[in-house]
């Protein structure tokens, strides 16, 4: 008990050192208040729960759940013997998928947009982070390539949103090349400072070449058509309404449904070829290369075209992402391409697990649409979103779902 209590005091004890700046200290006007109950209570309120969890942590009926909920952590990959047999949940989860636009207002659609693209980035550097095993700090770069392949294409070369999706896809992809060829000797440290400096070259090149990018101002994007229907009231790229058309009345939200629809089914594409793509040689000689590069070298894999091929595919699939957020934006320009990106998308692989694909798109689903949930506590909300990120990470240290190797059957064993 002394003990317990000992730990309890010094960790409210941090609590309080932490949030007296944060919620004792309020700006009004050009002075400062002070308001001292606030970090005291929340001081509190962590001895407390502290108090409590740790004496149960240290019964007999804490250690037992501990052990059932924590689990072993004595690996981080398994390995998945045969098929799981999981096709009616996944039939489910894409019927609920498709029928969201049936419940969810326009608002809330558009935010289950920002989760699917959030879901294509972490895809995508899944590859290059939980594959490969090469730490990528710039994939924000590939992102806005993407974005800006539709923007200049519509300019300069009159792409529509069609024919911006794959030029988008190769033009990142090509950009994902040119990254790999000088880090193709970089390991670790030195590979994520040079990953770093590459996306932050591509923000400044979109921000300073005003007379090719728009610079600061930024681009236009033309908004996605339906076999040339536009969702406008009018039409404005020379086509026709689409509720002209079909003879129903006119609403904002059909061209984001039209978005949501076809951004998810090219979710679903790119997921079910990632997932293949795992299972071929190519994918094995990833995870080989992630695992041991000396030995990978040894069996006879080209280690060049392995890691060229990682960052080329990641990159694509975060090209595609960047058509689709600038399809849903209408707008793009630098300021959307920062730092933060990267470090966000990284989180979602990491609490995802890297080298789970559905992992990766829960935690990307989740920490696009937790802190839109959390909206309502105001200026509490970064708080609790960074609460809610450091239990999920001391609950789950391996991801919200541990990778698991494929399983391949001898052909004639029992």
């Amino acid at each position: 008990m002394k003990s317990a209590l000992k730990e309890s005091g010094m960790t409210a004890l941090i609590a309080f050192l932490l949030f007296g700046p944060l919620s004792g200290l309020v700006l009004s006007g050009y002075g400062i208040e002070v308001h001292g109950f606030r970090p005291l209570l929340m001081a509190g309120l962590v001895f407390v729960g502290h108090l409590c969890f740790t004496l149960f942590a240290r019964s007999s009926l804490g250690r037992e759940w501990s052990a059932s909920v924590f689990g072993r952590r004595d690996g981080g990959v398994t390995v998945a013997r045969g098929e799981r047999g999981h096709r009616l949940l996944i039939a489910g989860v894409m019927l609920l998928a498709f029928s969201l636009p049936l419940f969810l207002s326009k608002y809330w659609i558009s935010v289950a947009i920002l989760a699917l693209i959030y879901v294509l980035l972490a895809l995508g550097l899944n590859i290059v982070v939980g594959l490969a095993g090469m730490l990528d700090l710039g994939f924000v770069a590939f992102y806005a390539v993407g974005a800006y392949g539709y923007a200049l294409g519509f300019e300069y070369l009159g792409l529509g949103f069609w024919a911006a999706i794959p030029f988008g896809a190769l033009l990142a992809a090509l950009f994902g090349a040119v990254l790999g060829f000088p880090v193709l000797r970089m390991h670790g440290d030195y590979l994520a400072i040079v990953t770093l400096g590459f996306g932050e070259i591509i923000r400044l090149v979109l921000n300073n070449w005003g007379s090719f990018t728009g610079g600061p101002n930024g681009v236009r994007v033309p908004a996605a058509t339906f076999f040339g229907l536009e969702f406008s009231r009018r039409a404005k790229q020379g086509g026709e309404p689409f509720h002209q058309f079909f003879n129903i009345t006119y609403s904002s939200a059909h061209k984001t449904i039209f978005l949501y629809g076809v951004l998810l089914v090219v979710v679903l594409l790119i997921t079910f070829f990632v997932v293949r793509l795992r299972r071929m040689p190519l994918g094995r000689a990833w995870e080989a290369l992630r695992e041991d590069e000396i030995a990978c070298r040894s069996l006879g894999i080209n280690h060049v075209t392995t890691k060229l091929s990682a960052f080329s595919m990641g990159a694509m699939v975060g090209g595609v992402g960047g058509v689709f957020f600038a399809a849903s934006q209408g707008f793009v320009n630098p300021s959307s391409f920062t730092f933060f990106e990267s470090a966000l998308i990284l989180a979602v692989v990491v609490l995802g697990g890297m080298g789970s694909t559905v992992g990766v798109i829960v935690a990307a689903i989740v920490l696009t649409v937790l802190p839109e949930i959390l909206r309502d506590l105001a200026s509490y909300r970064v708080l609790a979103f960074g609460l809610a990120m450091v239990l999920m990470m001391i609950w789950r240290p391996r991801g919200l779902i541990r990778p698991q190797r494929p399983f391949f059957p001898i052909k004639g064993s029992s």
